[in-house]
């Protein structure tokens, strides 16, 4: 692991990307490599992208990302898609989407394997390991979201929801979901009729979430030509300057980790009773829950008592 952590530390983007994959199987090997790297991966801004299926956030996503890479900046980008319930596998992998990716930009699709939320068990992981590979900018595609996908807040810098015109319904419909986690909302698609009407609608209803909310960005895009781009990056670029904004971004930061830690626990806990209970009991309570005669909590109350020792 000290050698793949060297690796991938070089940039070695051959590296990285067996890095990733080891991280997605979730092994010890993958958490013994994290705890090397986690002290270099502090540097790097992500960017998450998220919204509802059709509105092109993979166009967006890879001109943001070509535009980026022209300036000098080390570009990563890890595409979510849903996973196939039988293989696991990505349905639909947005690096297909990505026609003649730049070589100065690594691409990582990622598939969600049953998780919820929008995006990948192994996300947070993935970041980290471009972080210290010395990307300094990750863009984040997550699956097309809806108004529970929210989960890219657990791991973004800043939140760009992508929305376009004629959505109409949609957009009341998630004004309690994704317009509420949004730092900056871009309109794509603003060649179709109904842009500058689509921008109002968005106004008035992060109006009716929260006052503040109501002066947020809203920038419009047409990502096939690359228009509005400018206006675009400006404004990611701005995010974050003022005080007020880097006392809020040091809080959210606050939570990742909190949310991090949660989860890591959750894992380990579930395991080490796992293990400490042997497959027999485990089955037996899996059987149990089953059968209805225990339920999920009992059975879970069950495993984490101590055994009794027999005198």
């Amino acid at each position: 692991m000290t050698e793949l952590a060297l690796a991938v530390r070089s940039g070695d983007r051959r590296a990285l990307a067996r890095a990733i994959s080891l991280v997605e199987s979730h092994s010890s090997d993958a958490r013994a490599l994290l705890a090397d790297l986690w002290q270099h991966t502090a540097v790097c801004r992500v960017i998450g992208l998220t919204g509802a299926p059709g509105v092109g956030k993979s166009t967006l996503v890879d001109r943001l990302a070509r535009t980026y890479a022209r300036t000098g900046r080390r570009v990563g980008v890890l595409a979510i898609d849903p996973s196939s319930p039988f293989s696991g596998g990505a349905l639909l992998g947005d690096r297909i989407r990505m026609d003649d990716p730049d070589p100065r930009v690594f691409i990582r699709s990622l598939a969600t394997r049953g998780h919820l939320g929008g995006v990948n068990r192994a996300l947070g992981g993935a970041i980290a390991l471009m972080a210290a590979a010395g990307y300094d900018l990750v863009l984040v595609e997550t699956v097309g979201a809806g108004q529970s996908e929210v989960e890219i807040m657990s791991h973004a810098d800043l939140t760009v929801v992508v929305l376009m015109p004629g959505l109409g319904d949609d957009i009341q419909a998630n004004k309690a979901g994704i317009l509420e986690i949004g730092d900056l909302f871009v309109v794509n698609k603003a060649d179709l009729p109904g842009a500058d009407l689509t921008v109002r609608e968005i106004r008035s209803m992060l109006g009716l979430v929260d006052k503040e909310r109501a002066r947020l960005p809203i920038t419009k895009t047409i990502a096939t030509s690359g228009e509005g781009l400018d206006a675009l990056m400006a404004a990611i670029d701005a995010f974050g300057r003022s005080p007020q904004e880097q006392a809020r971004q040091h809080q959210r930061r606050l939570q990742q980790a909190d949310h991090r830690l949660s989860e890591a626990l959750a894992e380990l806990v579930v395991e080490d009773i796992r293990t400490a209970a042997g497959a027999g009991h485990w089955q037996a309570a899996v059987e149990r829950i089953a059968g209805r005669s225990i339920d999920p909590e009992g059975a879970a109350r069950e495993l984490l008592r101590p055994p009794v020792e027999e005198a």
